[in-house]
């Protein structure tokens, strides 16, 4: 019954930092403050939800279960590691292809219009 509590807030928050990642990227007016959404949202969202995964699989404890959850944790491991590294990467690429960066100027531009 805890576990599964445990299971469902970690999933549910995991979801909660989905959501939120999806709105910035929407919502953010460039590139770079789109691409720091889905770069962080993803990260703990992902992050949170495997976790929460592999404490359900603790749940019922036995050596085939603890195998699961010790892979979906490499997993996790692997993303946290991964995901960061793959937005810089992608940030970098639209610097060096000259992406504008928004400034204030250019909402009270939009604005102006």
């Amino acid at each position: 019954m805890i576990v599964d509590t445990i299971c469902i807030v970690l999933v549910s928050l995991g979801l909660l930092f989905f959501v939120g990642g999806a709105v910035g990227v929407i919502r953010f007016p460039d590139f770079y403050t789109r691409m720091h959404a889905a770069g962080k949202g993803d990260t703990m969202s992902v992050f949170l939800v495997l976790v929460g995964l592999a404490v359900y699989q603790l749940g019922d404890f036995s050596l085939g279960n603890a195998l699961v959850a010790g892979k979906i944790l490499f997993i996790t491991v692997f993303i946290m590691w991964a995901s960061p590294t793959s937005t810089h990467a992608l940030i970098r690429a639209g610097l060096e292809e000259g992406q504008k960066v928004w400034t204030r100027d250019d909402k009270k531009e939009e604005s102006e219009k």
